[in-house]
Formats: structure tokens, C-alpha cells, sequence
């Protein structure tokens, strides 16, 4: 059990945040009810694209002679939702209305609220500008960050098109404030210039799902790319120019390259290394690229989404690197290929990506169990994992950890309709955690080890005792004042930091820890327990 750390009450603080509380209140929107039933064709027609994932796994498992985990537990598929959407758990606000949902398509419903919510556009709106723009924070002056992810955050709350929102960000013209899907160009800004060949990199690997970087030097020692092939998609880039009115296009500028065998510059044509047939002769260099890369037949576009949000969701890519898929083949393999069954299906729903992740979230696969006979014998398990017969062991990463512990300190919902105070306090609390935590970078679905500063900070940092503390604001200190026995307050302090009821044994000893010591209150118990559920790997994995 943890040590006793004092308690430090506040009163000036408390006066204030109850008088922001109040003044917020009143705007604040009202609770959402429980997720109303989805238009019935397209939940049918979903469901047939479900049923045609769930076959191919069938047909997976089955030639690979594994047998998948059972059903996970519905409590355990929301928290793996929301962490995977939200990048947090659910509050115990929205798990007592989840638990009191008895309808059988609850899961369906909730998780197409956890998809219309602001929340889901926020959040992957922030991972999905790591692998667009980078993880650095580039020429201030030319670049924004913020409002190149507040963009896009809207264009995802809108669930505009997805080819669409590639096609302007490589194509769109304008100051990079007005017209936020241009930092996509300026992120490449040094000194004032454009590196053509960093953009040319940059959107095969975000956009396509190949690695073709090696080529800008020489041929690739691996793969099929050739220099001249680099050379020529970079060449697309090289009208584009940063002026005082912002990223144009100048038709009669030349792309030249550094030759090292003549040691002078020659100029390059812009070409693209395949599917020459698909780039439009009208319109800017820029323009006919985005649509060359959106193209309906280019198959790279849509199996490199469908495999990005497949890590997203899983935690794990389909095939890893995220970045670095095969060749499609010469036709789709939908029986067989998930990359080809969720990319056409992709295609031919309009580019709908909150329909593709509703289908990842709603097939079978996703919603296993993270336990598996496998992991006892040792048997099969490799097959075992390579199949996804059994929901994958990840990490949270470090602004799911900050994301999860603010919100089991919390009864309340931390979103969109969360008072000015709170949102601002979890803004500046999850930059400094993450600082501290250890940011992924760019490289955000590669494996990672877990680190013993990460977890001292948890053990011994400062924000975890702020967190855990049972003091009146706390989600700790209230349930410890509010539940009505001590059996109550055990179930509401799992269900806020695990998402699940505790086990019978485990309720049993910690009531034990409250009635067994006569000179602890209930709250010191329960501040130890928080403290204690926070640095246990349950809290820690996504499982």
C-alpha cells in the first residue's frame, strides 16, 4: 500500500474554480443521451461489410489452424473504443449510462456517438497531422501547426471525403492562416524555400504507404524505386513557391537537381513512377499530383489509410511498417487481403472514414479478448498474433496515459462541453506529462518499450498525487464522501480507472482496508487505491 501523502486544501483555489464552475454551467450543453439508433440502410449495409471482414478472418484462422479469443467483455470493448477515438477512457458518467443501455445493438450505437463526438475529430485530428506534417515544430512564421490540425479536425468532424482532404492539402494554394490545409506545404519550408524532395518523400509515405526516401540519393538498394522516379515526383513540387500572399504555383519554373557525376545541375521533367495514366493533363503541377495520388485505381491510396487507421484502432498495423506496405498485387484479393477488402470498401463508400473505423470497431477482431490459451503454452502464438485471433497487448501512449488518468480523476465527461477551467487545466497538464512521458514523435505506431523514468513519473510524479488525491474535487475524495458504503465506493473507483467492475476478491480486500483500519477514513483508502490502479499494467496497456 502506497504511503499516506498529506492532504492540502485550498479554500481561495476552491472559491474560485466553484465560481468558474457555476458561470460555466450555465452555457454548458446538456448531457448526451444514450445514442439513438442509426438510420436503418446504412446500418444494414454496414453490416454486410462486417460480415465480409469477419469471413475473411474466419478463412484466415481457419487456414492457419488458430482458433480466436472469445468475445471480450462489452465494458472492455468501450474503453478499447475510447482510448483508440478519444484517447482516453470512458468517465464514469458515460459507463453508468452505457451499463444502463439494455439494448442488444448497444455497442453499434455508442460507438457511432463515440465517432460523431467532437472528441474523436479533436484526437485523430492531432495523430493523424504527425504522420502529414511531422512531429516537429518548423518556421513559425510559415508554418502553423495549430491551425493546420484545427483544420483538419474540422474537415473530420464534417467527415468530408477523405481523397478530398488529401487532394487540397497537396494542392491548395494561399497564406498558411487562411488557408490552413497549405501548411501540408510549408511544413517543408527551410529558410524560406521548399524542399521539394522532403514533400515528394512525406506524401508517397503518408498517402501511399511506400518508402521511397532512399531513392532521392540512388536507387533503391531493396526495393523497385529508381532515382529518376524519385526525381520526377519531386519535380511536382517545384513550382510551388512561398511568397508574401502565400504558397503559388509558377508554371515556367524549372526543377533542377544537383547531378553528382557532372557536378552541375540538370533539370528534371515531373513524372510520376507508375499509373501515368491517371495524373490529368489541366491545372497545376500540384493539382494534377493530388489527383494522381487519389485516383480510384491507385490501390496504394486506399490500402495505405485502411492500414494507418487499422493501427490506430489495434494499436498495431496490419502491416508493419505503417509506412512501408507491398506492392498491391495486379487485382484486389478481397478474400484473402484485408488491406484490399477495407480499401475497395473504402472506395466505394465515398471515401467514408468514420464508416471504415466503425467497421474496424464493429468486427470481430476488435472486439476479442487480449487473453489467449496461446500466451500459456506458448503454442501457435506467433499465428496466434500475426492473425489478430486475439485483440493485441499495446501501450498507451503517452497522451492516452495523461488523457486516462485525468479522466478517472473526473465523474464528469472531460470534453467539448466541459467548462473553460477544465479544459484549459487538462491542455497545459497533458503538454507537460507528454514532455515529460516521452513523445513518439512522428513514428507513433512503431513497438515501444516502456522506460523506468515513465514509470517513477507515474509512481512518484507530481501530477499522479494531484490526481489521486482525495480532496473534494477529485473524482477520489467524491466518491469517497458520496458512496453510501464502502462497497459502493470500491466498484465506482474500478469502474473510473479501469472501466470495469472489481472482482469479488478484489472488492473484499480493499472494504477489509477500510473497516480493518480504524484510524483511515474511507478517502485515504481510496487515494491509495487511484494511486495504486494508475501504476498497475492494467491501467497502463490497452487490452
Amino acid at each position: 500500500m502506497a504511503a499516506r501523502r498529506p492532504t492540502v486544501v485550498l479554500l481561495p483555489l476552491l472559491a474560485g474554480l466553484t465560481v468558474i464552475a457555476l458561470v460555466a454551467a450555465a452555457a454548458r450543453s446538456p448531457l448526451h443521451p444514450v445514442p439513438a439508433a442509426p438510420q436503418s440502410d446504412k446500418l444494414t449495409a454496414v453490416r454486410a461489410s462486417v460480415a465480409e471482414v469477419n469471413r475473411l478472418f474466419e478463412r484466415r484462422w481457419s487456414d492457419a489452424g488458430v482458433q480466436p479469443a472469445p468475445k471480450a467483455d462489452d465494458l472492455a470493448i468501450l474503453r478499447r473504443m475510447s482510448l483508440a477515438l478519444h484517447g482516453t477512457i470512458p468517465s464514469l458518467e458515460e459507463l453508468r449510462r452505457f451499463e444502463a443501455d439494455d439494448q442488444p445493438d448497444r455497442l453499434e450505437r455508442w460507438t457511432i456517438q463515440l465517432l460523431n463526438d467532437r472528441r474523436f475529430a479533436d484526437y485523430f485530428a492531432a495523430r493523424l497531422a504527425r504522420a502529414f506534417v511531422g512531429a516537429e515544430q518548423g518556421q513559425f512564421i510559415l508554418f502553423r501547426r495549430d491551425r493546420f490540425t484545427n483544420w483538419l479536425s474540422e474537415q473530420l468532424q464534417a467527415n468530408r471525403p477523405f481523397d478530398e482532404l488529401v487532394r487540397e492539402m497537396i494542392a491548395e494554394q494561399g497564406l498558411w492562416t487562411g488557408n490552413p490545409a497549405t501548411n501540408y506545404i510549408t511544413q517543408a519550408a527551410v529558410e524560406g524555400a521548399l524542399d521539394a524532395n522532403k514533400l515528394a518523400g512525406r506524401t508517397v509515405r503518408a498517402f501511399l504507404g511506400q518508402r521511397i526516401d532512399c531513392a532521392q540519393c540512388h536507387d533503391h538498394p531493396f526495393a523497385h524505386w529508381k532515382q529518376a522516379e524519385f526525381e520526377g515526383l519531386a519535380a511536382c513540387f517545384g513550382q510551388a513557391r512561398v511568397r508574401v500572399t502565400g504558397i503559388e504555383d509558377y508554371a515556367s519554373e524549372v526543377f533542377h537537381v544537383d547531378d553528382r557525376r557532372t557536378q552541375k545541375q540538370r533539370a528534371v521533367e515531373p513524372v510520376v513512377p507508375f499509373g501515368e495514366a491517371w495524373m490529368p493533363v489541366d491545372g497545376t503541377l500540384r493539382q494534377r499530383l493530388a489527383a494522381w495520388v487519389t485516383h480510384p485505381n491507385n490501390r496504394r491510396f486506399e490500402r495505405a489509410i485502411a492500414n494507418r487507421a487499422w493501427g490506430m484502432m489495434f494499436g498495431r498495423p496490419w502491416h508493419d511498417p505503417v509506412d512501408d506496405l507491398p506492392d498491391p498485387g495486379d487485382a484486389p484479393d478481397r478474400e484473402q487481403d484485408l488491406l484490399d477488402l477495407l480499401g475497395t470498401q473504402f472506395r466505394e463508400q465515398g471515401y467514408d472514414l468514420k464508416r471504415l473505423l466503425f467497421l474496424m470497431a464493429s468486427s470481430r477482431a476488435f472486439q476479442l479478448e487480449s487473453r489467449h490459451p496461446a500466451y500459456e503454452t506458448g503454442e501457435q502464438l506467433d499465428a496466434v498474433e500475426a492473425e489478430f485471433a486475439v485483440f493485441p497487448l499495446v501501450r498507451l501512449r503517452p497522451e492516452q496515459m495523461i488523457g486516462a488518468m485525468l479522466q478517472a480523476s473526473s465523474i464528469k465527461t472531460i470534453d467539448q462541453n466541459s467548462h473553460l477551467f477544465t479544459r484549459f487545466l487538462r491542455f497545459v497538464r497533458e503538454q507537460d506529462f507528454v514532455r515529460d512521458y516521452g513523445d513518439l514523435g512522428e513514428r507513433e505506431l512503431d513497438e515501444q518499450s516502456g522506460t523506468i523514468p515513465q514509470a517513477l513519473l507515474r509512481l512518484n510524479g507530481r501530477f499522479a498525487r494531484e490526481v489521486s488525491e482525495a480532496n473534494p474535487i477529485n473524482a477520489s475524495g467524491r466518491i469517497a464522501a458520496m458512496s453510501p458504503s464502502d462497497a459502493v465506493a470500491i466498484d465506482a473507483a474500478y469502474l473510473c480507472c479501469l472501466a470495469r467492475h472489481p472482482t469479488v476478491e478484489e472488492r473484499d480486500y480493499f472494504v477489509n482496508q477500510i473497516t480493518g483500519d480504524g484510524e483511515r477514513q474511507r478517502g485515504d483508502i481510496i487515494e491509495d487505491l487511484y494511486w495504486t490502479l494508475f501504476n498497475s499494467p492494467e491501467f497502463c496497456w490497452n487490452h
